[in-house]
Formats: C-alpha cells, structure tokens, sequence
C-alpha cells in the first residue's frame, strides 16, 4: 500500500488556514472613525486675558485685555485599540506679548506702595499636551466617547514696567514660570453622514485644586471633517478654551487668566 504523507509546511499553512477560519474576524469599526490619524493645523482666535505678575514689591496687573486675533499651531492623533477603545494627544501653543498701559496700585503696607507709570509690557505663553485613553460606545455611524487621561502645561508670565516703589522711580522687569500635570476627562460625539463626511464635538475639562501651580483648562469644539480623497482630508471647527491658571510663590502669586474663542482648519491624514 502506497502512503501518502503531506510535507510539513503543506501542513502547517494547512493548520494555520482552520485555526484562522475558526477564529471570529476583526469587525469593522464604526464609519465615523479611524484606525489612525494624525491632524496639523492651525486655531485662529480672538483672545481676552489678564495676567497678574508677581515682583518683590507687589504684583502687576494688566486688568482685562484684548489684543486682537492670533493663530496658534495645534497638532491632533488618534489611535484606535480594538474597535471601541483608543488613544489621543492633543498639543497646542498660545503665546502673546502686549504693550501698552497698566494702571496699577498696589499696597505694600508698611513699606508704602508700587506705582506703575506710563506703558509696560506683558509677556504671556502657555504649552499644553493632553494624552487620554477613550472608550467609544456604538458601532453604527454615530458613536459616544468617554474619556480619562493627563494633561501637561507650562505657563509663562513675564512683565517690564516703569515703577515707582517707596518714592524712588526704577524699571521692573519680571518673569514667573512652572508646569504641571492635572487629571483630564473627556467627552465626544462623532457622526458620519458617509464614510468621506463627518461631524464631531468635543468637551475636556483639566482641573488641578492643589500645588504651587495649580488651575483649569476647559476646551470645547465642533465641526466638519471632508476626504476629498481617502486618507487625506479637511477638518473645519469651531472653538472655546478658557484658561485660569495661578503659581503661588510666598505672599505675591502670578496668575494667567485667557479666553479663546474662533475657528480651527486643519490637514486630517487617516489610515
């Protein structure tokens, strides 16, 4: 009798063939998301801030100002683990220096008090980074995301100013720095009308009560995402973040308050 046996890697692509049909297949995930993408952009908005500076003689104040529109470079990725869970970073930079008046008293007690004179100058800049983990309820073309992770921001105030301090006129010039990182939870709805055209909205909230350099950051945004063409497309929104962050040093703390309001566009590549 004439045997036949079947050469080994026959037999192993063999094996590998049943273990593969009988394991379940990978579902699609849903329509209106990606397995990944990466976002490169711009946020123009129209500021409001305050700064408050710490000196060795008190504190100087801006009071509330509005120095006109700015642009800020803003990078966006995410990942998705599975087809409910994911990953995203988020990094933008805010920076801004305003020169004019700042009318400012402040009492120094015993040692009399600061008076500033004429114009000065303040310089504010704020990095922020978030990295969160999201977990997206659904698998039809609209999808809710739940999510909880870190944020990292560094904060920069500095101030020139002409003064007068306990009589004697001199020139101040001052800079407070520090960063921290502060929980984050976030929220999100995505909906695609077609696989090529989107809509989404987004809410993250970073609060951090205690420390020396301590604050919130809220961040809120809906828009448009458009793929003329299958991996690369067009992401059109519209934004709010407001920032109120304090650095507690001794008796004279800094604090940063902003408010960013305007639209987004960014160049969305998904895979």
């Amino acid at each position: 009798m004439l045997l036949l046996r079947p050469r080994p890697a026959f037999g192993a692509l063999f094996g590998t063939g049943l273990l593969l049909a009988a394991a379940p297949a990978l579902a699609d995930p849903s329509p209106a998301l990606d397995r990944f993408s990466f976002s490169v952009g711009a946020f123009s908005a129209d500021p409001k801030f305050n700064a408050s500076v710490g000196t060795p003689y008190g504190t100087l104040q801006s009071g509330d100002i509005k120095p006109g529109r700015v642009t800020m470079p803003r990078i966006t990725a995410d990942v998705l683990i599975g087809d409910s869970h994911g990953v995203s970073f988020d990094y933008y930079q805010y920076r801004r220096d305003y020169s004019g008046g700042v009318a400012n008293t402040t009492s120094l007690g015993n040692f009399g008090s600061l008076n500033t004179f004429g114009n000065a100058t303040v310089n504010t800049k704020l990095d922020f980074a978030k990295l969160s983990y999201k977990w997206w309820i659904g698998s039809g073309n609209t999808v809710l995301g739940l999510g909880a992770g870190a944020a990292y921001y560094r904060a920069t105030l500095g101030a020139i100013a002409l003064a007068g301090v306990n009589g004697q006129v001199r020139t101040l010039n001052e800079s407070s720095s520090d960063n921290a990182v502060a929980p984050l939870l976030e929220v999100g709805v995505r909906h695609a009308i077609t696989p090529d055209l989107r809509l989404f909205a987004d809410a993250s909230g970073v609060w951090k009560s205690s420390g020396r350099f301590h604050g919130n950051i809220y961040n809120a945004s809906a828009g448009v995402e458009w793929f003329p063409v299958k991996n690369v497309g067009l992401v059109l929104a519209y934004g709010l973040t407001n920032i109120d962050l304090t650095r507690e040093s001794g008796s004279v703390d800094s604090r940063l308050k902003v408010r960013l309001q305007g639209p987004s566009a960014f160049l969305k590549a998904r895979f």
